[in-house]
């Protein structure tokens, strides 16, 4: 054995930076789930910046330092405080704020949302399935994103109104009729946050035998 660990040194001290790298400093991941179309597809594999917020130690929710507080807007991993099942959301609402949904339409701390249409799509639902997706801009706080509604589809379209407490978030996907976020699991604690989201790294179409969205290739997540 004493052979084996001196003859694979190098390979074990390479493996043990790599994974260290990915559960420490920065990560990848594949996005299985259309929750946050169309910012996000299906496909899409995200780059994952573990120390946008805390330097924590690896493989826990411990925190060793604090680096930065999430923001409204960004793009977020964390694990599902319902049954700690990795997600990637929006950061809608930070702690202190007082959050709503009226028929879709997103009000924080009083103030509503404004909205334009964008387009109209055939969204996805299952093979050889689509429904009619409704795209608008969602804008709020000098904020602009495009978010997507599912007319036809029974979705919760009324919450709140919810004051957010200190340490925890309220999460939201882009998909807003498609989303199990926290208006079902509640709220996000901070120390369940993985990291923020930045970018696609690569993207290939699941649907289309897994060929190359070019376009897509290192595009910054807004």
């Amino acid at each position: 054995m004493k052979t084996w660990l001196r003859a694979n040194r190098n390979f074990l001290l390479l493996m043990a930076g790599f994974l260290f790298f990915r559960t420490a400093i920065a990560d990848w991941n594949p996005v299985p789930s259309g929750s946050m179309r169309p910012t996000i597809l299906e496909g899409d594999v995200v780059f994952v910046e573990r120390v946008a917020y805390d330097w924590k130690v690896p493989l826990t929710e411990f925190s060793l330092r604090r680096v930065d507080d999430p923001r409204r807007g960004d793009v977020v991993t964390f694990s599902s405080p319902r049954d700690g099942t990795r997600l990637i959301k929006r950061v809608v609402a930070i702690p202190g704020d007082v959050v709503e949904l009226r028929g879709d339409r997103l009000i924080l701390n009083g103030e509503p949302a404004r909205y334009a249409p964008v387009e109209e799509v055939a969204e996805p639902v299952a093979p050889g399935v689509a429904l009619r997706g409704v795209r608008e801009v969602e804008e709020w706080g000098g904020q602009r994103r495009v978010v997507q509604f599912l007319p036809e589809v029974s979705a919760r379209r009324d919450f709140g109104p919810l004051r957010v407490p200190a340490d925890a978030y309220f999460m939201m996907g882009d998909n807003r009729d498609n989303s199990e976020d926290s208006r079902f699991i509640g709220l996000v604690q901070r120390r369940q946050i993985i990291g923020q989201a930045h970018r696609v790294l690569v993207s290939a179409d699941i649907t289309g035998h897994w060929a190359p969205r070019w376009d897509r290739f290192a595009a910054p997540l807004r």
